[in-house]
C-alpha cells in the first residue's frame, strides 16, 4: 500500500447537501424547511431552553447552594506519600517540592500536607498548613512538623 492508495473508508466522506437548487434536486421549493411557520422563516426559531410559553424548568427548581469562591483559602495540597522521594533527614518547604517537581503552581495561600499514604523517611515538614493524620504520621516516621 502507498500513500497515493489512501483514501477515506466507504460513508465518511459524503457530499454537501445543496439545498434550494430547483424542483429535481429534490430539495428545491421550501429548501427542506417544511411550509411556512416560525422555522421556516429567515432567523426563525426560539432561543434555547425555551419550552413554548409555559414557565422553563431552569425556573421552575429553586436556587440551591452557595460557593463563596471569592473567600475560599485555596492551598497547594501534597499528600505525604509523595514526600517519601526526599533523602533521610531533609527539610521539605513548598521551594523543594517546586524544585523536585512534585509541586506545579504555587496557590495563595501556600502549602498544605495531606495524610494520604505513607512515610518512611525522617523529615522536617514546613506548610503552611498540615491535617491531623499528616502531622501524626511524619512524627511516626521521627520527623518534625513546622507550622509557617
Amino acid at each position: 500500500m502507498n500513500i497515493q492508495d489512501l483514501k477515506p473508508a466507504e460513508g465518511a466522506r459524503t457530499s454537501e447537501k445543496r439545498i434550494g437548487r430547483g424542483i429535481g434536486s429534490g430539495m428545491g421549493k421550501t429548501s427542506t424547511r417544511g411550509h411556512k411557520g416560525q422555522w421556516a422563516r429567515s432567523g426563525g426559531g426560539v432561543r434555547p431552553n425555551f419550552e413554548g410559553g409555559q414557565m422553563p424548568m431552569t425556573r421552575r427548581l429553586p436556587k440551591i447552594g452557595f460557593n463563596n469562591k471569592r473567600f475560599a483559602h485555596v492551598y497547594t495540597t501534597v499528600n505525604v506519600a509523595q514526600l517519601n522521594v526526599f533523602e533521610d533527614g531533609a527539610t521539605v518547604s513548598i521551594d523543594e517540592l517546586v524544585a523536585k517537581g512534585i509541586v506545579k503552581k504555587v496557590m495563595p495561600y501556600g502549602l498544605k500536607i495531606m495524610g494520604d499514604g505513607e512515610l518512611v523517611k525522617k523529615l522536617t515538614v514546613r506548610a503552611d498548613k498540615f491535617t491531623a493524620s499528616a502531622v501524626q504520621k511524619i512524627q511516626e516516621a521521627g520527623g518534625t512538623v513546622e507550622v509557617l
